[in-house]
């Protein structure tokens, strides 16, 4: 601007002395094109400098946002009792020294930090429930699984009451993962869960969630599915036929508690899903006998013909995604045997072939995992533990 009022300055100065009518006409159309040009460059200089401005508010918009992601995360990791982690977290952004928030944050995690006590491992207890009724009308109507459903099942109301009972009491979700890590030459080393005093660590699985075709029509959920903000919840097939989403069973139930309640979650664990395979997984028909058609049961074949569109590829790419996000939220899988095997009864070849196929359809859905859950509670040894000698235990 400096060097443009200059420039104008001398032209104006030699049209002066040059005189004469013509020039002085000459001169006030100069004047005015300059004027014109010099009120212009204001416009376009106020229009930048309002540009920069907004720029300015949106980089700083952007950074306050960022900051205050981190610091919800750190948060999050604070009420879960993974202070290290927080401080790591805090520590690892270049505007810790001179952010306020952060270095109070951090300085909390030290403190709390300093209080935490280690837990007795053998005095860790696990709690599990079957897949939750959700309309008790359904479920105990007379027929001869009502009784069944009595014994072994849980309804939402139950859930919810139990769970509010277990963190009143100040119960929190760890996995077993916690409680011992797996070396890398195959042996295993005991774990360490400290926690503030008081807390009472404990793990908590659901057997069989893949909503199996015997439950259709009696008030359970059919299936997880991702919503559209790609939370994971449950669909509830109506009496209409029409489908309800919503939180009806154990996993879409306890993300919201804990979305609640973080600290009842020890370093962001939640469940373990036991899973069997022989009906598919998570609700999803993804075994191999839905593709292939062979060595179908009957209500496998009453499906196949109910649903003659029936995509057995996008099935296993839904329940993959479902999986996923799970996982990524703290969920874990364990294996329940393929077909819900008796392990105590079952010879060591029929568990091995057992396996084989869970690792060939439900393993390249839920991952891999180095956790089992007996069905029936039926372990392959006694309280004394497993020995080399025992072939359904021995490594092949």
């Amino acid at each position: 601007m400096k060097k443009r009022a200059v420039i104008l300055g001398c032209i104006f100065s030699a049209s002066i002395l040059l005189s004469g009518s013509h020039i002085l006409s000459l001169l006030n159309d100069t004047a005015k094109k300059e004027t014109k040009t010099v009120s212009t460059y204001q416009t376009a200089s106020q229009e930048e400098a309002e540009t920069d401005s907004n720029d300015s508010e949106k980089e700083d918009s952007s950074k306050s946002s960022k900051e205050q992601s981190i610091l919800d995360q750190a948060t999050i990791m604070y009420q879960q009792y993974n202070y290290d982690e927080a401080i790591k977290l805090l520590k690892g952004q270049k505007e810790f020294v001179s952010n306020k928030d952060y270095m109070d944050l951090a300085a909390k995690c030290q403190i709390s930090k300093s209080s935490l006590v280690e837990y007795p491992l053998e005095k860790i207890t696990h709690v599990f429930f079957h897949t939750l009724i959700k309309d008790t009308s359904k479920a105990f109507d007379g027929d001869s699984k009502s009784g069944g459903y009595n014994q072994v099942m849980t309804t939402i109301s139950e859930f919810n009451k139990i769970i509010q009972i277990l963190y009143d009491k100040g119960y929190v979700l760890v996995s077993p993962h916690d409680m011992a890590t797996v070396n890398k030459d195959g042996t295993m080393s005991r774990g360490k869960i400290m926690v503030p005093e008081g807390k009472i660590p404990f793990v908590l699985s659901q057997d069989d969630v893949s909503y199996y075709h015997y439950m259709d029509g009696d008030g359970y959920a059919s299936r997880l599915v991702l919503d559209e903000n790609g939370d994971v919840k449950t669909e509830y097939i109506e009496d209409d036929g029409s489908v309800s989403v919503g939180d009806y069973d154990m996993v879409p139930l306890l993300d919201a508690f804990i979305k609640e309640h973080p600290d009842f979650s020890y370093h962001g664990r939640k469940g373990i899903l036991a899973m069997t395979g022989y009906d598919g997984v998570l609700g999803y028909r993804t075994d191999i006998a839905y593709k292939d058609k062979e060595n179908l049961q009957d209500d496998q074949k009453a499906f196949l013909d109910s649903h003659p569109d029936f995509d057995y590829d996008q099935d296993v790419k839904d329940a993959k995604k479902v999986a996923d996000a799970m996982k990524a939220e703290g969920w874990e899988f364990a294996s329940h045997t393929w077909g819900h095997r008796n392990a105590t009864t079952s010879t060591a070849e029929e568990l091995k072939t057992d396996d084989k196929k869970w690792k060939a359809y439900v393993a390249p859905i839920l991952g891999d995992t180095d956790m089992v859950i007996f069905a029936f509670g039926a372990d392959i040894g006694d309280w004394e533990g497993y020995s080399s000698d025992n072939a359904k235990f021995a490594r092949s």
